[in-house]
């Protein structure tokens, strides 16, 4: 089976994540071994990309997405309980319906 977002096919965790901040993680969590001069130039990128009123929503998005993630994998990772139950979703009445 194949996912798409868009017209991109995501194939892993890290694709998904790329579409729908519309950016490379790397580029905001770096790359292992980069140089000081490779750390400045991504952050300078990662700075005018914030910068465009484009990506203006992307630190919310960023921090919904955490929360997502959080609140879907915390409790089997650190074995906690979550604080709030989602409420149940009610059933409607069919009195009165029209049919």
């Amino acid at each position: 089976m194949r996912t798409y977002i868009g017209h991109q096919q995501a194939v892993s965790a890290e694709d998904f994540v790329e579409l729908a901040l519309g950016t490379p993680v790397e580029l905001w969590l770096g790359a292992e071994g980069e140089t000081d001069e490779e750390r400045a130039a991504r952050l300078d990128a990662a700075r005018d990309i914030l910068a465009d009123p484009e990506y203006r929503s992307l630190p919310d998005d960023v921090a919904r997405i955490a929360a997502e993630v959080i609140e879907a994998y915390a409790p089997e990772l650190f074995n906690v309980v979550p604080l709030a139950r989602p409420a149940r979703r009610r059933r409607t009445s069919r009195k009165g319906a029209a049919a």
